[in-house]
């Protein structure tokens, strides 16, 4: 058999030892602030069926879903003539019944429907699973990633909107990160826009398009609206309109004059303006980071009122959050009625800016804190006594492999960075007092085990 060079799909990463722990860490701090607002977990397949996925993201979206083939003889049955197209695309939903999921919302409202009668709404949960796009890997973008999201169904009350915000600020603070931007719009701000110029029915190819101003700059935006039918003067219309306000109250008092005989904006307006003042009251802190950015559209067709994304100002890797609020997404599986929102933190975002910005610097890593070197394989009854002894005290314990010369075994735990070394020899067993070496300072005591656990306790 050839050997294979060993390698992994582009876009996917290996993590060692220490970058697990610092994924993990982010992951807990998250966890703590999604559990403090009361949201409870969930967890649902890494496959879904493709019905349940395609529709949900838009036209590109869909083009980014990782369709699993069909188990067995894929082709059976289909139709020659889907294969004599060469029509692809068509023909991966004849092959493929289900894919691995986008995002963990459009699952959640497919669980939300099939577990509504055991729910009590409105019903708050919080998720932290991967999950797959077929996109161009690059800096910051990746095919699998994690997300962790929080997200509230049955209830229309905005209530979800302001302590979502609070949420994004407390995790973020408490990840060390001070230069961010939470910034917030309305869909029904973009739709009044497109009604304002008399294009409502372009209204998600408007969105799209300035979903991409980051990416692509006002140019490419401009051209992809020409593509869609926006004439020069519409253009140069909608540029106005986003032309950057001085601050979130004058923005508000922009849109309010731009929508005076348009209710929809108007409501939107009066939301977000509500939205603000009880984020004032609640921690004027947070405004300090917050704004409203009329550029934001968030292209996935679900949303339908307020929209977030959260942005790092000292770091170029894209947004690292996002959400809004979804009013109709329960209504795809069947269940009317059902307002929803949430947010979602993007994972892998997160902990490649930390490293960049060295905010994992002061993160205790959980290393064994005790290497057992012992002299005679004779002691290893002993030796395993003592290790079960120090780990029932939530000691980290790692046991010698063998037992080399004392040296080389002081080396082995110098190199996996264990701070002690417990000797354990003939007369250390007998006696039952052991060496005791601290490989940060060199010192070595001779101690029971009892002072050992004190020593170690006590920092």
């Amino acid at each position: 058999m050839a050997k294979e060079k060993p390698s992994i799909p582009q876009g996917t990463r290996d993590f060692l030892p220490f970058q697990v722990q610092q994924r993990q860490y982010i992951f807990q701090t998250i966890k703590n602030v999604f559990e403090n607002f009361g949201f409870l977990p969930i967890e649902t397949p890494a496959v879904e069926k493709l019905s349940t996925l395609t529709g949900k993201y838009g036209e590109e979206g869909d083009r980014l879903i990782f369709k699993i083939l069909n188990s067995g003889n894929f082709l059976n049955g289909i139709d020659e003539s889907f294969l004599e197209s060469k029509d692809y695309i068509k023909l991966s939903y004849q092959i493929c019944e289900k894919a691995l999921r986008y995002d963990l919302t459009v699952p959640f409202a497919r669980f939300v429907v099939m577990h509504q009668n055991e729910l009590t709404f409105p019903f708050k949960r919080y998720q932290m699973q991967p999950v797959w796009r077929g996109d161009s890997p690059q800096k910051g973008r990746y095919r699998e990633f994690w997300q962790c999201d929080a997200d509230m169904v049955g209830s229309d009350s905005l209530i979800y909107e302001v302590e979502f915000i609070e949420m994004y600020y407390q995790a973020l603070k408490n990840l060390g990160f001070q230069n961010f931007t939470i910034h917030i719009n309305h869909r029904q701000v973009l739709q009044a826009i497109v009604d304002l110029l008399n294009f409502s029915d372009k209204f998600m190819d408007f969105c799209v398009a300035i979903d991409k101003l980051d990416k692509i700059q006002w140019d490419g935006v401009n051209k992809e609206l020409a593509q869609k039918g926006f004439n020069n003067s519409i253009i140069e219309k909608i540029q106005a309109i986003f032309e950057p306000q001085n601050s979130f109250i004058e923005t508000l008092s922009f849109l309010k004059s731009q929508f005076s005989d348009l209710s929809n904006g108007l409501k939107a307006v009066e939301e977000i303006e509500w939205i603000y003042e009880m984020v004032k009251a609640s921690n004027s802190e947070i405004l300090n980071h917050l704004t409203l950015d009329l550029t934001l559209a968030r292209g996935l067709n679900y949303y339908t009122g307020c929209i977030f994304e959260v942005k790092l100002n000292d770091v170029k890797v894209g947004s690292i959050g996002g959400g809004g609020r979804y009013d109709n997404l329960t209504a795809l599986f069947g269940k009317e009625g059902l307002s929803g929102a949430g947010i979602s933190f993007g994972i892998d975002r997160i902990y490649d800016a930390m490293n960049e910005l060295g905010l994992f610097q002061d993160l205790n890593l959980k290393n064994p804190l005790v290497y057992i070197a012992y002299l005679d394989k004779n002691h290893l009854k002993k030796v395993f006594e003592i290790a079960n002894f120090l780990r029932n005290r939530n000691i980290r314990t790692e046991i010698s492999s063998k037992n080399d010369k004392l040296g080389k075994q002081i080396q082995l735990a110098d190199k996996k960075k264990i701070p002690f070394v417990l000797i354990m020899g003939d007369e250390e067993i007998q006696k039952e007092i052991y060496g005791f070496k601290n490989l940060n300072t060199g010192e070595q005591k001779n101690l029971s085990i009892f002072e050992i656990v004190e020593l170690i306790k006590n920092g």
